[in-house]
């Protein structure tokens, strides 16, 4: 392979990453162009994780054999079974040396070792009817962050030293794309999450919201809203300063991410202030009703506050034709707001109080009103 075929092959494999959305597709992109670039039929991409010891398997792409699945749940090899990565790591690295990538072929032993021996990745390429691979460490901030595996078929040309040397650049190609990829991700993290409580945050809710509706719109998908304020905050931060009520916060936050696992998939996530809210996305009516009723019972129970108003609004209950995001929270707020008034202890749901529901009707009176909409996603665009 000439220099310039091989510098157009880092370009794609560079390409590839920085096109990817999450670490997964960033995996993916890595091992895929790595396999290209070396002229190979199979390539993985592991990690490895210190404390547990081993090497994880976190995608395999090309010709898998049977138990190879592109994205292994289950996938991982113990560190002992690797010895030259330790060799490596505090041996040849700790005393100086360059983090090379080498070749390992079918026909074994490791060079250096004692008669009789078979490497663990030779009796691998024979297993798996592979004639040769190359290995190269991934170094992330000057540790070891897991290595780059390509192999050919049993029968096509073994790497040669100029593949191996070619592999450690691609190493450190795809150790730029890891790190760019895990910068993005916490940065989507950060804007996705209120800081205080960990759960989602109000920019994360109108997404998903938004999404949700225009699958119920489509496909009927039954979308499910519950909106609570958290009672007696502010009596807490007068009495007991701000830092209690911030632990009064995170404890019910911990109470709506409890509650909320009762329901598969859906999204817990603090508003703003004291206002929280679960988005529920499949999920019958009456199970969110249920979770709901067992948050208002949890919450009640906490040594601070004074328990939580709870309203809820699901397209699988009478309330109307939902076809915006809005009209579903102008609903569940409205419960919320009755659940408030009446400081009732268990939640209000919309549309189920017969044909002229109070909370309908007071999400749907002049929609610009603030009687009718008393409090609007923050920002949300009219």
């Amino acid at each position: 392979m000439g220099e310039d075929t091989r510098l157009v092959a880092v370009v794609a494999l560079a390409q590839g990453m920085a096109a990817a959305h999450g670490s997964r597709e960033a995996w993916r992109a890595a091992a895929v162009g790595a396999c290209r670039a070396l002229g190979g039929s199979f390539a993985a991409l592991s990690v490895w994780e210190r404390e547990l010891g081993r090497l994880r398997v976190l995608v395999n792409v090309g010709e898998r054999v049977v138990g190879e699945e592109e994205f292994p749940e289950g996938e991982a090899y113990p560190v002992h079974q690797f010895p030259e990565i330790t060799e490596f790591l505090h041996e040849r690295w700790a005393g100086g040396g360059e983090p090379n990538a080498w070749v390992e072929t079918a026909e074994g032993p490791a060079a250096g070792r004692r008669p009789g021996y078979v490497h663990q990745r030779v009796a691998a390429l024979r297993r798996r009817g592979r004639g040769c691979c190359v290995v190269a460490p991934i170094v992330l901030n000057g540790r070891a962050w897991g290595e780059l595996y390509v192999a050919r078929p049993a029968g096509a040309a073994v790497f040669g030293r100029e593949d191996a040397d070619f592999a450690t650049v691609l190493a450190a190609v795809v150790a730029a794309g890891i790190a760019q990829a895990e910068r993005l991700e916490e940065a989507r993290r950060l804007a996705f999450t209120d800081a205080l409580t960990g759960l989602a945050n109000r920019r994360a809710v109108d997404v998903r919201l938004d999404e949700a509706v225009e699958r119920h719109k489509r496909d009927g998908v039954v979308v499910s809203l519950v909106v609570c304020d958290l009672n007696g905050l502010k009596k807490v931060n007068d009495s007991c300063g701000h830092a209690v009520g911030d632990r009064l916060l995170e404890r019910f936050g911990s109470v709506l991410s409890l509650c909320g696992a009762m329901l598969p998939g859906a999204l817990a996530a603090r508003l703003g202030g004291d206002e929280f809210c679960l988005l529920a996305v499949g999920p019958s009516a009456d199970e969110v009703v249920r979770a709901a009723d067992e948050l208002c019972r949890r919450a009640g129970e906490l040594e601070l506050g004074e328990g939580v108003a709870c309203g809820v609004a699901s397209t699988g209950d009478a309330i109307g034709p939902v076809r915006s995001a809005r009209r579903l929270f102008r609903l569940a707020d409205a419960a919320q707001y009755r659940a408030k008034a009446e400081r009732a202890v268990r939640p209000v749901v919309a549309g189920r109080a017969g044909a002229d529901d109070p909370v309908v009707r007071l999400a749907d009176t002049a929609t610009s009103g603030a009687s009718a909409e008393r409090r609007r996603f923050r920002g949300r665009r009219p």
